[in-house]
């Protein structure tokens, strides 16, 4: 068997002041009251934000709301029940139930779009997965509340009546 050299590294911490963490408990204690006593003394220079009243302004375009479906240029859905939005969906929030479109645009059309907002989790993928850019997260909707569970889910009439915020034209 070989001769392995090893280092031995001298273990820290072993003095009672440094098993306890009180030094550093209160050294962040004190760090943490020294903050509250500056802010307490100058209210006048914090940093706030009266929501709702005001919105905040620190939002970038890029921000991702509340979905919305689009429309073409004669008002109908955009949306062609392709279940590409549906697949992308890592929460599987979207639900979609097609039928056969009869105006001759398409060859169907969604009688049904549900997307549940406590299973989304904002990120995206059904916008970008989209072919026909029928769904969008340009609502500039960034707090949705709502009392029950039914309130959370957007139904495919609520997602046509939204709209694109002002805050995000070109």
């Amino acid at each position: 068997m070989k001769n392995i050299k090893t280092k031995i590294i001298p273990r820290n911490g072993n003095s009672i002041k440094e098993k306890l963490y009180l030094p550093a408990i209160f050294g962040g204690m004190k760090v943490t009251f020294s903050h509250f006593m500056k802010n307490l003394k100058d209210t006048d220079n914090l940093r706030v934000v009266w929501y709702p009243e005001e919105k905040p302004k620190d939002i970038t375009s890029r921000y991702r709301g509340v979905h919305r479906l689009t429309h073409r240029d004669d008002g109908s859905i955009r949306c062609v029940a392709c279940f590409m939005c549906a697949t992308a969906c890592p929460s599987e929030c979207i639900f979609i139930k097609a039928i056969e479109r009869t105006d001759g645009v398409d060859e169907k059309m969604p009688k049904r779009f549900d997307i549940d907002l406590l299973e989304c989790v904002f990120c995206g993928e059904c916008v970008e997965a989209c072919p026909c850019d029928a769904i969008r997260m340009d609502t500039g909707i960034f707090s949705f509340i709502g009392k029950k569970r039914e309130d959370f889910i957007l139904t495919k009439d609520k997602l046509l009546k939204n709209e694109r915020s002002k805050d995000f034209d070109d």
